[in-house]
């Protein structure tokens, strides 16, 4: 296939691999491949969405650095760092964030898509890896009409309708988008548990079926409004609802008993989720080049759940309510950002700024059970349980400076360098009164050296702080074992702090022929936060979330993404991906040396896509799996506790295969069949508890569980008009 690109394409990279593939070397250096929309015209191009697909290796692009987070389990305020810009801008949003509008901007709206591969001041956000900018058409005619209907059939021979609409165009110095969605997230999970005691004797199973009821609609908007050739504002919002209430019948079998006895139990499960967000930007570019940049974001997320237990000794007959869990949470953000760019010198940039935010947490639990006491009405007509810090207001008042410096060192070599400065106040009231300060320096450097015009080598240093989790800090529900209903806060959490080492080596094939990569890390890890010991006496073992001690983490990540021209198949693309990890810490609640959750032992991917344009259908399937099975050290993922280790059989990655066919006709209509975890994947685990610490090694029972939710079959239809 010809290249249709401004500069020969970037790469990704495995020597030998693109030696045998018999890569060339292109004259050009330039760091950014441009894919005009003249590229993707055989495609018959709907979306953003469908354009991006098409390129070879955009996955690669899209998934930043790609490595995960040591603890992932927040990311309060904004920060720099981005994959995806419209225009050469980001959006001041983060869950109204630019991923989630790229099917929402028809193609028939881009002038050209460009992949970004190295370091500048001028750009919008900082990317450890490439960025994707969508160019819009500085002059559209007219505006876009984008709609996307569809149905979703699941195991259990529901089915439930899909559907999406947005509207976007451009009036004069105006730009907008508006848009809403309609998604079905149904479930129905079947679930089979077997327990043997330590004796090898069967000591029941449990038989569940539950079932959500659960749809999302989501409202977007997105304005842009050139005020003056060096003045720009911006303005996005988001409201969305959800109601995902969920049923569950458990059936559980002593096979002690002689005859076995059975016992049922029904959950009632209601819940609502509602968030919003508005976020806006106000940009200023000085005659010398200099930029002020100023954005905000307002946001706020609800959570209300109940969870009912009925139980009774069969279908049908009387049943007794035996527990009552509500939780209520409310999350917050306010976040304020600027930054002024100055043109230091030829090839250099420095970026100075400011981001303050403020985050807020409001959560509370009520446990009511069967016992002895008063009943409430606020617990369900139950007896109150008392929960130690069940009800909990967190704070956090947040600043951070920083300063990035760029430099282009040479045609060949970049140079990032940045230094952030942060403070911070986190403050508890309710259950339990705690303010504490924290403050830290966090460097990093990043370096880009084009070995040749397709092949770049990526070298970074950084140190990290994590996020701390605000559920955390107080008591909250357990959905991970039916034996504990809640889980223990813990309001002396700090923060984890790495250093992080990176080293990437990309390459990109000759005539448009693929991406190759691979990319190496090692991170030095501190104040792991894992279980710690809060029991209240040897006799009463209790567990929470806490800092455990330092570790290491290592890993490889190897991809390719190769068009198979060479066989015949010029417009079919395969993608290859093998991730190995490996991670280790010591932890002293179980007295033996552990992995760090999320790092697993690894995962592989084989995906396939095969446009055949002479009738403007295509079709392909993407293959995923874990490496290692369920228990043990050959497992893939491990999570100990103070009285019970988890062995799970998935981690990162489940195992999965989705697979679709793709056809445009009848004058712009194209239906698209998806066919999701078309092998019906059994997700299993094994739990095993003991008596008394888990270090002390008195087993008491094991169980063996394993639940799958079925394939799920989807048609849809979309057009612009």
């Amino acid at each position: 296939m010809k290249t249709i690109f401004r500069a020969g394409p970037c790469g990704i990279a495995l020597l030998a691999f693109s030696a045998a593939l018999g890569a060339q070397t292109p004259s050009s250096t330039d760091n950014t491949l441009t894919y005009p929309a003249a590229y993707f015209a055989e495609f018959g191009s709907v979306s953003v969405n469908d354009m991006l697909n098409r390129i070879p290796g955009i996955d690669l692009a899209l998934g930043g650095n790609q490595v995960p987070s040591v603890n992932n389990a927040n990311d309060r305020g904004l920060g720099a760092e981005g994959q995806i810009m419209v225009n050469g801008k980001r959006l001041a949003g983060k869950a109204n964030e630019t991923r989630a509008q790229l099917d929402r901007i028809a193609a028939s709206q881009v002038a050209y898509i460009e992949i970004i591969r190295g370091t500048s001041g001028a750009l919008d956000v900082r990317s450890s890896g490439q960025l994707v900018n969508i160019v819009l058409l500085e002059e559209q005619s007219e505006a876009a009409l984008s709609v996307e209907a569809g149905m979703a059939r699941y195991r259990d021979a529901t089915v439930e309708p899909l559907g999406s609409l947005s509207y976007s165009g451009q009036a004069g110095s105006l730009q907008y988008l508006f848009s809403a969605s309609v998604a079905s997230a149904y479930q129905m999970q079947h679930s089979e548990e077997l327990s043997v005691l330590a004796n090898g004797i069967y000591n029941e199973t449990r038989v569940f079926d539950r079932q959500r009821e659960q749809t999302n609609k989501t409202l977007n908007t997105n304005l842009v409004y050139q005020l003056t050739p060096a003045d720009r504002v911006a303005l996005n919002g988001l409201v969305a609802q959800s109601h995902p209430p969920a049923t569950l019948l458990r059936t559980i079998t002593d096979l002690k008993s002689v005859p076995n006895r059975q016992t049922f139990e029904r959950e009632h499960l209601p819940a609502t989720t509602e968030n919003w967000e508005v976020g806006g930007d106000y940009e200023h570019i000085f005659s010398g080049g200099d930029r002020f940049k100023a954005l905000f974001i307002v946001n706020e997320r609800n959570i209300d759940s109940v969870r009912e237990r009925f139980v009774s000794a069969g279908i049908g007959l009387p049943e007794t309510k035996n527990l009552y869990l509500q939780s209520d949470s409310r999350y917050a953000e306010r976040i304020l950002r600027s930054s002024h760019t100055l043109a230091l010198r030829e090839g250099q940039t420095l970026e100075l700024g400011l981001e303050h935010a403020r985050t807020l947490q409001d959560s509370g639990l009520l446990l009511g059970g069967r016992g002895p006491g008063v009943a409430s009405p606020r617990h369900g007509g139950l007896t109150p349980v008392t929960v130690p810090n069940a009800f909990s207001a967190v704070e956090e008042v947040r600043s951070e400076g920083f300063a990035v410096h760029n430099w282009q060192v040479s045609p060949r070599l970049s140079m990032e360098s940045s230094l952030l400065y942060e403070v911070s106040e986190i403050s508890q009231s309710g259950d339990v009164n705690k303010s504490r300060d924290f403050d830290f320096v966090k460097p990093k450097l990043d370096l880009r050296f084009n070995a040749s015009p397709r092949m770049q080598w990526r070298m970074s240093v950084e140190k990290d702080v994590s996020q701390l989790s605000f559920a955390d800090f107080s008591a909250n529900l357990n959905s991970q074992d039916e034996d504990r209903d809640t889980l223990e806060g813990n309001p002396d959490l700090i923060q984890e702090e790495s250093w992080r080492y990176n080293a990437n080596l990309d390459y990109r094939l000759p005539d448009d022929g693929g991406v190759l990569s691979a990319r190496l890390f090692y991170y030095d890890v501190s104040n792991a936060i894992g279980r710690i010991d809060v029991s209240p006496n040897p006799q009463t073992l209790v567990s929470a979330n806490g800092n455990v001690g330092d570790g290491e983490i290592f890993g490889l990540y190897m991809n390719a993404s190769v068009r198979l021209g060479r066989f015949g198949l010029p417009q079919a693309v395969l993608n290859l991906g093998l991730n190995l990890e490996d991670a280790h810490i010591y932890d002293p609640l179980v007295a033996k040396t552990r992995t760090i959750i999320p790092i697993d032992r690894g995962s592989f991917r084989i995906a396939f896509r095969h446009d055949l344009t002479q009738y403007n259908a295509s079709y392909g399937f993407t293959y995923q799996d874990g490496i290692g099975g369920v228990g043990g050290t050959g497992g893939n993922r491990v999570r100990y506790d103070i009285d019970t280790v988890l062995f799970y059989g998935i981690g990162k990655v489940r195992t999965e295969l989705v697979a679709f066919a793709e056809k445009t006709a009848f004058d712009n209509l194209t239906f698209r069949l998806e066919l999701n975890n078309a092998l019906d994947t059994r997700t299993c685990f094994e739990r095993k508890r003991y008596n008394g610490y888990l270090r002390n090694g008195n087993l008491r029972e094991i169980e063996r569980s394993c639940s799958t939710t079925g394939a799920q079959v989807q048609l849809k239809v979309r057009t612009t008009f």
